[in-house]
């Protein structure tokens, strides 16, 4: 299959309903009172959702595309040196906000990117419970669609200086350095939020920056991207430049800052508050 923007243009609503299927085999287990919980190796939470959403994405993108591998967070380990020869591949977190999802507030997602030359060119975040959707492709645009409602196109416009910052921080990580960000604006906001919601949040004009000081994974954020630079925005990495994927070894990402522009009065802070990667 071609990443043309009539190709993806096409396969948008294919991936869209993927995501609300896997959303339905989570939300079957959100509603029992036993999630399954196990913790991973890294000391992740697991439950029988992340795994059942999982086997849904898996088998409806190999019937979609089955020239296209997939990485999924739940995916057995797969080798550097196979994984660097993927020039487009899908990338996936079946259930992004774990942690959300055990506390059972429903700030949690479903998370599907298609990644071509290690830019995220389709992605679709999903929030089960909030009957809420955020999709985009190259070339095609960013769209929120709250079920029941009418889609709503995502084009931002950016203030140079807004009144009031608007800084997106995590209900689930330590938030030191986001408050220290915060200290060099004469006004901001925190407002919080679970999962790739956040980044969601800059591409509906909701929110003016999200600074993520901490660790992720390429997973976490690819579908979100997608939205947020289809949107006119930017998700950039710690020496600000536009975040990509599979370019090493390792899948985690570098901390980042997801914006709708470059501002003089937070860039300069942002690079010194990063932990920096080599």
């Amino acid at each position: 299959m071609s990443t043309s923007p009539d190709a993806l243009s096409q396969l948008l609503p294919k991936v869209k309903q993927l995501a609300q299927n896997a959303g339905e085999a989570i939300l079957e287990i959100y509603q029992q009172d036993d999630l399954g919980v196990s913790v991973k190796s890294d000391d992740s939470p697991l439950t029988l959702a992340d795994l059942a959403a999982h086997r849904c994405i898996v088998a409806g993108l190999t019937q979609l595309t089955p020239e296209w591998p997939i990485l999924s967070e739940e995916s057995a380990e797969i080798d550097w040196a196979a994984r660097q020869q993927w020039q487009t591949y899908w990338l996936v977190d079946p259930l992004d906000g774990t942690k959300e999802f055990v506390k059972r507030n429903g700030e949690f997602t479903v998370n599907i990117a298609l990644i071509h030359q290690g830019q995220s060119i389709l992605g679709v975040v999903y929030a089960p419970v909030l009957n809420r959707f955020y999709y985009a492709a190259q070339g095609v645009g960013a769209f929120e669609h709250n079920i029941g409602q009418t889609e709503k196109t995502l084009l931002l416009t950016p203030n140079v200086e807004p009144a009031i910052w608007r800084l997106v921080g995590s209900r689930s990580h330590a938030a030191d350095r986001v408050a220290a960000f915060s200290e060099g604006f004469a006004q901001s906001e925190l407002v919080p939020m679970g999962s790739s919601l956040k980044i969601c949040l800059v591409a509906a004009n909701q929110a003016d920056l999200y600074p993520r000081f901490g660790p992720t994974s390429e997973w976490d954020t690819a579908a979100a991207q997608a939205v947020v630079e289809c949107a006119g925005g930017l998700v950039l990495d710690d020496q600000l430049q536009p975040l990509r994927y599979n370019q090493k070894s390792s899948l985690l990402n570098p901390e980042f800052v997801v914006c709708q522009h470059i501002d003089s009065q937070w860039a300069e802070r942002f690079s010194q508050l990063a932990t920096h990667q080599s």
